[in-house]
């Protein structure tokens, strides 16, 4: 009776001790609750909300919420608003995935314990190789933007225009980015090219 009791914790110790554990329980649970609970989102454009609270392991030694638990937070906020709008779904159907090919982030004001707050994410836009998302995060006390993320989500396989074609059942014509994410995309391809050139690579070969 007590090896019954006792093997669940050894494989709970196991797996949270080897594997990045929650995060690989809470991404496919965002995924399925926007599959399964939530209504499709048909207006690729269109805002989603997702709710969080900081928790105590969110912490870092300065008691709020520590840096790298916003790109957590909007990692998993990303699967779910791109699996209401049906990106997900369409990338599969076309044999071809999306990776996180850069990300950038701006912090305002901290995040203290317990706190509530939205992480409300968006769809700026997308060229002829990746899309390009918002992620605001939303103190829900005095609705105050406490951190900013943007991220180049980099298509394989296929390309962003023809997944947008694949939803939409026609073209689209892409939205214009802002001025600042235009700015960023070219700080991401001149370090592109910084790098390959430090590599010795020449300018053919891309980054994936």
């Amino acid at each position: 009776m007590l090896g019954l009791l006792v093997a669940p914790l050894v494989l709970a110790l196991v797996y949270f001790a080897l594997l990045d554990g929650w995060y690989l329980v809470r991404v496919p649970c965002a995924v399925l609750r926007a599959r399964l609970l939530q209504p499709r989102v048909r207006d690729l454009l269109a805002e989603q909300r997702y709710a969080g609270r900081v928790l105590p392991s969110d912490l870092d030694l300065l008691l709020h919420m520590n840096n790298a638990r916003y790109l957590r937070e909007a990692d998993v906020a990303r699967a779910a608003h791109l699996t209401r709008c049906g990106v997900l779904g369409a990338l599969r159907a076309l044999g071809a995935r999306a990776v996180l090919a850069a990300s950038c982030a701006r912090y305002r004001r901290s995040l203290r314990l317990f706190e509530p707050f939205e992480v409300r994410t968006r769809l700026l836009g997308w060229d002829d190789r990746a899309f390009y998302l918002e992620a605001r995060f939303i103190s829900l006390r005095d609705g105050f933007v406490c951190a900013l993320l943007r991220s180049r989500q980099h298509v394989l396989g296929t390309s962003p225009e023809r997944v947008v074609q694949h939803l939409c059942k026609h073209r689209v014509e892409p939205p214009e980015l802002p001025e600042d994410l235009r700015h960023w995309i070219a700080y991401n391809e001149a370090s592109s090219q910084l790098l390959r050139a430090e590599s010795g690579l020449s300018d053919v070969v891309k980054d994936q």
